[in-house]
């Protein structure tokens, strides 16, 4: 896929930060429709707003909470209805909570929520829209997905939102395959694990030389031109490949000491996300 002009774009938690920067290179490209899904019910309307002043595709938006199934499935009908069947989804909507021990974990929903956005959201949303990808075999689909680098390696103060885009990149990557084995190439599935980015949720994290602060249009401009291509896997910066080479080479104690003398495993001691 060269281009994403005269497409239909879904971009999840699409209100602010990255999801808002991929609606806008949706827009500057000229899809034809762009939907919004966000939570933030008067933020989302300000992006639409603004978007649809930017360009000339259709803006659609859509207040929904990916963390309930039964809205994703109510909300993504909504959509077939009214805008079509989509070509290029992208799953971006994500939350993080706290930066203690997770034995300190003092409200037991924050585990319920972080799974649900960041691990089921995805699969929910992608099955409401990847079957008719797979069947318009004249056309092109492209699934971007989220994920983290701390979904490559375990990282203290973060568990339960390692876990989650553990679970993320290994069920995106497994449908790759699938598509793959299955004959379905016009459909491809790009998975992302960056670092912490700077779009505020990940405010106090400590960024080194090994686990630096990503510029969010960096993220946005690599993710987008690599989803277009159809790559596999993009791991955002080079250092967290290193990071994931050495920890399946090194033996777990060596590991250890590697990843918490460069300073990765205190990188969330002073995490306090966005307000």
């Amino acid at each position: 896929m060269k281009t994403v002009a005269g497409k239909k774009v879904l971009v999840t938690g699409a209100a602010m930060g990255l999801g808002k920067s991929f609606a806008q290179r949706a827009v500057a490209e000229g899809a034809a429709d762009v939907v919004l899904w966000d939570i933030n019910e008067t933020t989302l309307k300000e992006t639409a707003a603004e978007l649809a002043a930017q360009g000339s595709s259709r803006i659609h938006h859509y207040v929904v909470d990916v963390s309930d199934r039964d809205a994703i499935a109510e909300t993504a009908a909504a959509v077939r209805d009214t805008v079509g069947d989509i070509d290029v989804l992208v799953n971006n909507a994500g939350i993080v909570r706290g930066n203690g021990y997770f034995w300190e974990t003092a409200n037991k929903a924050d585990i319920d929520k972080t799974m649900a956005i960041n691990s089921l959201a995805p699969m929910y949303i992608t099955l409401e829209f990847l079957p008719a990808m797979v069947a318009n075999t004249a056309g092109e689909g492209r699934v971007l997905n989220i994920a983290s680098s701390a979904g490559l390696v375990a990282n203290p103060r973060m568990s339960v939102y390692a876990a989650s885009k553990w679970a993320a990149l290994g069920w995106s990557d497994s449908v790759r395959l699938e598509l793959e084995q299955s004959g379905n190439q016009h459909v491809t599935f790009t998975t992302v694990c960056p670092t912490y980015i700077n779009t505020g949720m990940f405010d106090g994290a400590k960024g080194f030389w090994f686990t630096p602060i990503l510029d969010q249009e960096e993220v946005v401009d690599t993710s987008w031109t690599e989803m277009k291509k159809g790559s596999a896997l993009v791991v955002l910066p080079w250092t967290s490949r290193l990071n994931r080479a050495i920890s399946g080479l090194l033996p777990l104690k060596v590991r250890d000491f590697y990843l918490n003398t460069v300073g990765v495993y205190h990188s969330m001691d002073e995490f306090t996300g966005r307000k």
